[in-house]
């Protein structure tokens, strides 16, 4: 039995689009195949992205709420409005009332396949973190299918071309009379010589062996625009396979995963880090060079900095994706580094400064400055 999708991202059902995308986000990188090499990861790596697949998408989502797996499984919905979206119970209905002895209507009506839409297909790119941040130009490699330029995607040999088939005259079916007790009934089914083409290939065009398609290895170079993120989708439009019978090419879809930054960290269009400083840099305040996304810049470290405190350099965040003016903010949080040990020359400055303070000190130097002084 299918999982269901919600419970495979772990959200609710009336989880809204971000949120579903924060799940996916986070099972995404869980369960990576380049990460998480555990027995069943792989697996459910993929059920994570068909789930998001269907969830992230509204029309998709809204069919899954009303009718399960069986509502998206098609291009139609369950609802049999459009008997062209009905695939195999069309053919079915077809099957068995496609015609009778003397009928009317139904009986004779033939179809020829048209031109099919090639398939899509997936890519998945992992990207550098500044790469995701500022985007750019990326070359990628593809395998995926085009038309043969030999035979122009007939299949047939140079100078000949596909012939009709002599078992169903073209049509693609062929019929066969049953007689029952309730009459004579005509049941059609698809010709087993041609396989419904209606045509068959005598001499095969030796490039593509009668397919009328081959296998390319394919260099593209494609746009990740600023911004990008661990389960955002681009689309290259025409670069899946090629279609049949003169039909479309499908899309290529290419799935972006972020790697981890040793010194960074991201929430939404906001990036975080950390920053060291002395105790005494905390009470007096001072100036540094901190590292952001775009290199070095100086930071402002305000008199009684206190430990855990977060500083926000404006503007030094992530683009929004879209919308590449707006961007987000680099927020730093400042630890202060309390020393362990202190030289006697520190010891007396502070022992006089606790005076100054007013500030109790016990034992001498078995009490808190006697600890840090001894070695």
């Amino acid at each position: 039995m299918a999982r269901d999708y919600y419970e495979i991202l772990s959200v609710g059902r009336n989880a809204d689009k971000e949120e579903i995308k924060r799940a996916y986000r986070r099972l995404a990188r869980k369960y990576h195949p380049d990460v998480n090499k555990e027995p069943g990861a792989e697996d459910h790596f993929k059920e994570v992205n068909r789930a998001y697949e269907v969830l992230s998408e509204p029309e998709t989502r809204a069919r899954y709420d009303r009718f399960g797996e069986s509502g998206i499984s098609g291009s139609g919905s369950p609802g049999f409005q459009d008997m062209g979206d009905m695939g195999g119970f069309a053919d079915i209905f077809e099957s068995f009332f496609s015609g009778f002895a003397g009928g009317s209507g139904m009986g004779g009506q033939t179809r020829r396949r048209g031109p099919v839409r090639g398939d899509d297909l997936r890519l998945d790119l992992k990207l550098d973190f500044r790469e995701a941040i500022f985007g750019g130009e990326k070359e990628i490699r593809i395998n995926h299918m085009e038309t043969c330029n030999t035979c122009e995607g007939s299949g047939a040999k140079p100078g000949t071309r596909p012939q009709t088939c002599n078992t169903c005259g073209g049509s693609g079916q062929v019929r066969r009379a049953t007689r029952t007790p309730f009459g004579s009934f005509t049941q059609v089914s698809v010709c087993p010589s041609c396989g419904g083409q209606g045509q068959v290939i005598e001499d095969k065009c030796d490039d593509c062996s009668g397919s009328g398609q081959k296998q390319v290895k394919k260099k593209l170079k494609i746009t990740i625009p600023p911004g990008v993120d661990s389960g955002t989708r681009l689309r290259v439009s025409g670069e899946g396979d090629s279609g049949q019978r003169s039909g479309p090419a499908g899309d290529l879809y290419v799935y972006l995963f972020v790697n981890e930054d040793a010194e960074f960290e991201r929430e939404g269009i906001n990036i975080l880090s950390t920053i060291k400083i002395s105790y005494l840099q905390a009470i007096l305040g001072c100036h540094l060079e901190v590292q952001t996304v775009e290199g070095g810049q100086e930071l402002a470290i305000p008199a009684g900095t206190q430990p855990g405190t977060i500083l926000t350099l404006e503007g030094r965040g992530v683009p929004r994706l879209g919308n590449p003016v707006s961007r987000g903010d680099h927020l730093i949080t400042v630890q202060v580094d309390i020393p362990t040990r202190i030289s006697p020359a520190e010891r007396d400055l502070l022992t006089k400064l606790a005076e100054v303070r007013g500030d109790r000190l016990k034992g001498g130097k078995e009490g808190l400055f006697g600890k840090l002084f001894q070695s």
